[in-house]
């Protein structure tokens, strides 16, 4: 960290959504003077109405891939810019400071990286959609209207969240679910989400949103205390009431506030090492 303002801010979106997801940050984020990248995952660059109709493109993603791609991304700038992911791109943010990018990093109701085993009765009705077949695993899997209200939206009204899900929604690769939040704690090894909990690296701060049932609270409070022996500075912050479609529900301009202001007090901070590469 070199101790001047970051000038990029890089928003990585989540699982069952796109890029899009992060329409109203955009303009927001530009509005303070940054310049804004939403890269999509490779090869979900196209409209979301087109993904809907092309689950093979969905399917056969891969995290190893997606992850090499952001880090091109990243890449390609000038300066080490703010890192913003939410839910499976709070695990990306993870895994991107974790190489040593970024100058903060913000995970937004973020999916666990391997090593957290907190599964709560909320997240795993949530995630049931993908997990109650296995055949899933080789999918792409999609909410139905009443499964995107309780996994996503579950703060709004049926029509409001309805109205959301025929905005944003696509499926979702069933081998993340599978490989990611069930079976990466119980294969040998290192998988493609493992981070080392006691290495240096940027900043991060954890935002978990109180009504989340995807990924509740205490998933993302557990991930954080993972850190407990890095050197670098590990936050946590929850904001009552709010749900896992916190960054666009109404008053997400207070969560992206939270994860600008904190991000910038800790990237214009005093110079630190440079975070260790993973």
């Amino acid at each position: 960290m070199t101790g001047t303002r970051p000038n990029h801010v890089v928003l990585v979106h989540g699982l069952w959504v796109t890029p899009r997801s992060w329409e109203n940050w955009v303009p927001y984020l530009e509005g303070k003077g940054f310049t804004v990248h939403t890269p999509a995952y490779p090869g979900l660059e196209i409209e979301v109405e087109a993904l809907r109709e092309d689950h093979d493109r969905i399917a056969s993603l891969t995290v190893r891939e997606t992850l090499a791609h952001l880090a091109d991304v990243i890449g390609t700038l000038d300066s080490a810019p703010i890192i913003i992911g939410h839910s499976f791109g709070g695990t990306l943010t993870q895994l991107l400071l974790a190489r040593g990018l970024g100058a903060a990093g913000v995970a937004i109701d973020s999916a666990p990286t391997e090593g957290v085993r907190v599964s709560p009765p909320a997240q795993v009705k949530a995630l049931f959609p993908v997990l109650k077949n296995p055949a899933n695993r080789r999918k792409a899997v999609e909410f139905t209207p009443e499964e995107f209200h309780d996994a996503f939206t579950n703060t709004l009204t049926a029509e409001e969240s309805e109205a959301v899900r025929d905005r944003y929604a696509i499926p979702a690769p069933g081998y993340w679910v599978w490989e990611y939040g069930i079976l990466a704690n119980l294969k040998p090894g290192h998988q493609d989400t493992w981070v080392d909990y006691s290495a240096d690296r940027a900043p991060l701060l954890f935002i978990a949103g109180g009504e989340d049932h995807i990924m509740p609270p205490a998933v993302n409070r557990s991930n954080a205390k993972h850190y407990k022996r890095s050197p670098a500075v590990t936050d946590y912050h929850e904001f009552e009431g709010r749900d896992h479609w916190t960054c666009g529900a109404p008053g997400w301009e207070a969560v992206a506030d939270r994860a600008l202001d904190w991000a910038l007090a800790q990237a214009t901070g005093p110079a630190r090492p440079t975070a260790t590469t993973a």
